[in-house]
């Protein structure tokens, strides 16, 4: 039996495996891949070079780390939801781990390049890796620029994380790996669409929008949910009608995101709120405060847009865009992308459970606290 094999449920083989079976068996293959990567290093004569004394970075370890705390394997669960209700069965599922496997490592690698552009300092209540690298080139008295070493670091685990991930949907079927292509191109893309419309302090709703469901609606929600579909082997017509509802609650995860990026608890979300507001980030919400702010308060949207917002400024702005209706519009929008959401559900499923799954998975995303 081969590995992949091995991870199929054994004593219920004639049943749909759950989304809990799946995650264990997404976790299982990622430490499995990770043990190869070691395997492969060490075949490649890594292994029998000296480790520098004081700077001792051990990629794989890193990937361990970042890995083993799950967060919520929101991706991963998502493809299994896409699987099930387009019929998925045992047949697939082996399929199904190695491109939820995938998703979570084309997640850790969108984090930590996201985590460098945007300077954050932390990422779920832990330093993030370009900042401990920084901190031991510093401590160790290392020749160089700290901040370089530490960029340089993570954007080399990143890069390992992609490669991995991408290995793995190489031994999908072609529709899987063409829908993987695509979702992989919208993230980056809307990812270079944020910072240049941050740079040349560009807002416009349909701008923001569009960044809004590429970086984050689309790669969260609506491809893992057509990759799960796909890997079932499900037509077209009824790929469209998922992928129709996985944007429409995929616009609701990212709007979610953006008022969490200003008003979410820290202690929750385990990094800062504030930071997008600091760095002056093209959210629909910033159009909508400059829509409504009054005169008193436009001088600090203007520093957001020039990137010379302190802490003090970011409280007090985020205290003028609640004052004047910014985020009981966005709860409004919430409210709406939530019902039309609801409306299309009977078009995806007959079954009653099946169904209240999706209404609750629908409240959970539009109304998280991280």
């Amino acid at each position: 039996m081969n590995a992949e094999a091995s991870y199929l449920p054994q004593a219920h083989s004639d049943l749909v495996p759950g989304r809990d079976q799946t995650l264990h068996a997404v976790d299982d293959l990622l430490k499995t891949r990770l043990a190869e990567l070691r395997t492969v290093l060490a075949d490649a004569g890594c292994n029998r070079v000296a480790a520098s004394p004081t700077l001792h970075i051990d990629l794989i370890d890193e990937l361990e780390l970042r890995l083993g705390d799950p967060g919520k394997r929101l991706r991963p669960s998502l493809a299994h939801r896409g699987w099930v209700l387009s019929g998925g069965d045992r047949r697939t599922w082996s399929a199904l781990v190695r491109v939820a496997a995938a998703m979570e490592l084309l997640h850790l690698f969108g984090l930590v390049h996201d985590d460098i552009m945007d300077r954050s300092s932390t990422r779920r209540g832990r330093q993030t890796l370009h900042v401990s690298s920084a901190l031991q080139h510093r401590s160790a008295g290392a020749a160089g620029d700290a901040e370089h070493f530490g960029d340089s670091v993570a954007i080399l685990l990143g890069d390992l994380a992609l490669s991995e991930a991408n290995a793995l949907v190489g031994a999908c079927s072609g529709p899987v790996r063409d829908a993987w292509r695509v979702m992989s191109a919208e993230l980056v893309q809307g990812q270079l669409m944020d910072l240049t419309h941050a740079a040349d302090r560009r807002t416009d709703a349909v701008t923001s929008t569009l960044i809004a469901r590429l970086k984050s609606g689309r790669y969260t929600i609506t491809r893992p949910l057509q990759l799960g579909a796909l890997v079932a082997g499900s037509d077209q017509a009824w790929v469209d009608r998922l992928v129709a509802w996985g944007d429409v609650v995929g616009d609701a995860f990212a709007l979610r995101d953006d008022v969490l990026g200003i008003w979410g608890d820290p202690a929750v979300m385990g990094k800062p709120a504030g930071d997008d507001l600091l760095e002056g980030k093209p959210t629909v919400l910033r159009v909508w405060a400059a829509e409504s702010l009054d005169d008193s308060s436009r001088s600090l949207l203007a520093a957001c847009d020039d990137g010379t917002l302190d802490a003090d400024g970011v409280e007090q702005l985020r205290q003028a865009m609640e004052r004047c209706g910014v985020r009981r519009r966005a709860e409004q929008e919430l409210r709406a992308l939530v019902a039309r959401a609801m409306a299309l559900i009977p078009g995806l499923t007959s079954d009653p459970d099946a169904a209240d799954e999706l209404r609750a998975l629908v409240e959970a995303i539009a109304w998280r606290a991280a």
